[in-house]
């Protein structure tokens, strides 16, 4: 917690792309909690992953092409299905005896869910299909093949650590999101207490009311507005707020590249069906505010590099240390081969923002 990397978290999946993103074809190589992934989507329509890495001689994979629904590499031609066996040798001679099912590259458990892709990535030596968690986190209201409103992505040059402590700091926005539009004044800080439970591999701040003043949600999903905030490993932000009428589900992922480098996405599902036509609109307003959270921890990383002692503090910071007990809960469950079992109770924090 204290420096620039982080431990990356495995046995796990992560958000890796939109969906969207990865046309019918295609491949898109990336680096996905230290590994070398490339995904890819056949000509049937279906995603899958496996090593960027050709097994022959190491060219990254994302450098080939789509055949089918196999994947050839661009040095010499051999072809790869999506579970990474070798299916194809081009300069094989005839009566040549090669057991290709022997000449594999790894894959990746993949899933598309709600216009996200989604990749497993296992522990060393573990068997994907015994994992506990065997599916990425269930989001309210949507259903599977429901794709996002809104969503944008980026680049953060800090750890999954600092980056998912930012994602759940209560008292930073009044300070780093100062728009026109939002939270123009930081000196009109309100005091705030919200009550939490333990959830399934995280925490929830409990279902609550959207105080009056926040007129716009009235006016968008009705009389009675609510909202439920969860936080679960590896790293999701999952708010759904409803009302009488309609309801929106926010999902805010972290997706670690390397120890000290992370992607963040924020993407947004509602039923308000006219919210399509001005998404270039919500997706502006969401790069302002994203972007804004990109910009102090590249201002942080500066002060991180002498490697300062930090300091957290009651109540304001208390989610920032329960992130870090369940992340170590989990790395002791892993190490013990033993089940995850959540280190939290319910708790009420009060703070000012």
């Amino acid at each position: 917690m204290q420096g620039l990397k982080a431990e990356l978290l495995k046995g796990c999946w992560y958000m890796a792309a939109e969906g969207a993103s990865l046309k019918t074809g295609a491949l898109k190589g990336m680096t996905l909690a230290g590994e070398p992934v490339l995904l890819a989507r056949g000509t049937s329509g279906e995603v899958f992953a496996m090593r960027d890495t050709c097994p022959h001689r190491g060219i990254p994979l994302r450098y080939g092409s789509v055949q089918g629904d196999t994947v050839q590499c661009c040095y010499h031609g051999w072809r790869f299905g999506s579970d990474g066996t070798c299916v194809d040798i081009p300069s094989m001679r005839e009566g040549q005896q090669i057991d290709l099912s022997k000449i594999r590259c790894s894959s990746y458990p993949a899933i598309e869910r709600y216009g996200l892709i989604w990749v497993y990535v296992s522990q060393a030596g573990e068997d994907p299909s015994a994992s506990e968690t065997p599916e990425p986190p269930a989001l309210p209201d949507i259903p599977f093949g429901e794709v996002p409103k809104a969503a944008v992505a980026m680049d953060f040059p800090c750890s999954a650590d600092h980056a998912a402590f930012g994602l759940m700091d209560p008292t930073h926005a009044a300070f780093v999101h100062t728009s026109w539009w939002f939270k123009k004044d930081a000196s009109k800080l309100r005091p705030k207490e919200k009550a939490f439970e333990p959830s399934p591999f995280g925490f929830r701040m409990k279902r609550h009311r959207i105080p009056p003043q926040n007129v716009i949600y009235k006016r968008l999903l009705g009389d009675n507005v609510s909202t439920e905030i969860s936080y679960m490993l590896p790293g999701y932000r999952i708010e759904h707020i409803r009302g009488d009428k309609h309801w929106v589900v926010g999902l805010t992922s972290i997706t670690p590249t390397t120890d000290e480098e992370t992607i963040v996405s924020q993407i947004f599902w509602s039923s308000i069906g006219w919210l399509s036509p001005v998404a270039p609109i919500a997706r502006h307003f969401m790069r302002v505010f994203v972007r804004q959270d990109r910009d102090v921890v590249v201002q942080q990383r500066e002060g991180l590099k002498t490697q300062p002692k930090l300091m957290l503090i009651n109540d304001a910071d208390t989610q920032a240390r329960w992130w870090m007990r369940l992340k170590d809960e989990w790395m002791s469950a892993q190490a013990n081969g033993r089940a995850f079992v959540n280190p939290l109770k319910e708790h009420t924090l009060r703070w000012r923002s």
